[in-house]
């Protein structure tokens, strides 16, 4: 029951903060990536220091979704699951994962499908369906599923792998590692967000 709750409100979460976005125009700037750490907070404003090393100023919209990413592991990896994998590819067409995102049942089909990603050059992130999922002298070996095609993933035994659940606005502090995927640039040069992944415990999304 605990799980079904949990779903059911990330769910109305994601919902709410998609109609709370405004209409877009060709006047808008194309929504933007925010990885870093959090230098302070107040109220819905925050200022994230970001990898090169650049201060933004980011608002949350007042329904924003909060995101919290826990540490999880290779065995929380199941056929049937949902899951995002940031990956190299390899001479044989598969794919080397660098990290592992165990999504939610409500979030099944969150950005399913293969493309380029931009947390290593060359680097690729596949959303998809777990199918089938076997150990190997090298690591598990997934075969991931989505709408267009499928691809065989390895998971050797470093590599991080995060679970989704509902987070909370009170573990957006100081210190606190953030990814927010879609931002949007206002004219000022702060930033808006409709939603936030937030690691918990010190974890780095």
């Amino acid at each position: 029951m605990r799980s079904m709750s949990v779903a059911a409100s990330l769910g109305i979460l994601a919902m709410a903060a998609l109609l709370a976005l405004p209409p877009a125009s060709a006047q808008d700037s194309p929504p933007v990536r925010v990885r870093g750490t959090i230098e302070r907070a107040e109220g819905s404003n925050f200022v994230v220091k970001a990898r090169d090393g650049s201060e933004l100023k980011i608002t949350l919209a007042e329904n924003a979704t909060i995101v919290a990413l826990v540490k999880a592991s290779v065995a929380d990896i199941k056929p049937g699951s949902f899951v995002g994998i940031t990956g190299m590819p390899q001479p044989d067409g598969s794919q080397r994962a660098v990290e592992v995102h165990i999504f939610p049942e409500a979030m099944r089909g969150t950005g399913e499908g293969h493309y380029a990603w931009d947390l290593r050059p060359q680097s690729t992130m596949t959303n998809g369906n777990v199918e089938e999922s076997v150990a190997g002298t090298d690591g598990q070996s997934l075969r991931i599923k989505y709408k267009d095609g499928e691809k065989k993933i390895i998971v050797t035994p470093n590599v991080p792998i995060v679970r989704y659940e509902v987070g909370d606005k009170s573990e957006l502090k100081a210190g606190a590692a953030v990814n927010i995927a879609a931002a949007t640039k206002k004219p000022d040069g702060t930033f808006g967000a409709a939603r936030i992944n937030v690691g918990r415990n010190g974890l780095v999304p």
